[in-house]
């Protein structure tokens, strides 16, 4: 039955690619007409004009990203969305043919989709990168790459060339376009008693570790806190303020709130940080790294 129902489905879309393909484009001096009324009064009947005359750019521009791996239809129908909006920001009174226009509005629109439903990861975020995604095969066509199918360094290099990227970048990409999705939870190997997520590096802390650390961490914030309470008000402040603050102060700040020089509080926090080391020694080997462990 599902082998029926595919086979219906893909008659019904080459009747409806022929049909698309089979309509005449607009001349010059036709397609002004409907244009104006779309936007001058944004006549329906002249949109759809447009968009049957037109449909066949969707569905030419739609076979050159067939390769990707995604249905024909979903690309023609998102070209017809870019072609939509290409007639939306038409403007009928330059002189540019529509069907010129509409192009790079159904192209950004098929590409746009690729990019977002190729894979389940983030693709070209970047124009040099989406560049880079939809010219590596292309590019990499023309260059005589290895026996196993892969680029050499040497083609790497004239590709991040030729498109303005680094090179590590093609190297990133060509694996993403070499390797399809694979699910964790996929087995591994061919009696499948394990699975890709077995294989994962759990790199948290163990429940020791965090037990030990927050214990431990009591106790130096305790003993950090005891020295801090030996230090003079000024020096206390000037100590809480640029060391242990999420947002340290500047030496200018400071001196202008306590009304000294930023030298002279350069040196009392020195002063202070002398004081510190001398009451935690007693404790640990490394004062000054238990004002950032406790920050």
């Amino acid at each position: 039955m599902g082998h029926i129902d595919n086979t219906v489905t893909r008659q019904a879309d080459r009747c409806y690619l022929r049909a698309a393909m089979s309509k005449p484009l607009l001349t010059r001096e036709h397609e002004l007409d409907p244009t104006r009324r779309w936007r001058d009064s944004q006549d329906e009947a002249a949109l759809h004009e447009l968009i049957g005359a037109y449909h066949r750019l969707a569905v030419s521009m739609a076979t050159r990203f067939r390769h990707y791996g995604l249905p024909m239809s979903d690309l023609v129908q998102e070209g017809v969305v870019g072609l939509m909006q290409a007639a939306r920001r038409f403007d009928p009174e330059r002189d540019v043919r529509f069907s010129t226009y509409a192009a790079w509005w159904i192209r950004a629109a098929i590409q746009d989709y690729v990019l977002r439903n190729w894979s389940i990861v983030r693709t070209g975020t970047t124009a040099a990168q989406k560049a880079l995604f939809f010219n590596l095969r292309r590019l990499r066509a023309r260059l005589d790459g290895g026996n196993d199918g892969t680029m050499t360094p040497e083609d790497r290099k004239s590709v991040a060339a030729t498109l303005g990227v680094p090179v590590t970048d093609v190297e990133i990409m060509e694996q993403r376009l070499g390797g399809s999705d694979l699910s964790l939870n996929a087995p591994v190997g061919t009696d499948g008693d394990g699975e890709w997520q077995n294989f994962l590096t759990d790199t948290r802390p163990s429940p020791e570790e965090e037990v030990t650390e927050r214990h431990d961490g009591a106790i130096r914030r305790k003993w950090l806190r005891q020295a801090l309470e030996e230090l003079p008000a000024r020096e206390r402040r000037i100590i809480v303020r640029r060391l242990l603050n999420e947002d340290a102060a500047t030496l200018a700040s400071l001196g202008s709130d306590l009304g000294v020089s930023k030298e002279r509080v350069r040196q009392l926090e020195q002063r202070a940080l002398d004081r510190l080391r001398r009451s935690l020694a007693a404790h640990i080997q490394q004062p000054r790294d238990l004002l950032h462990q406790c920050a």
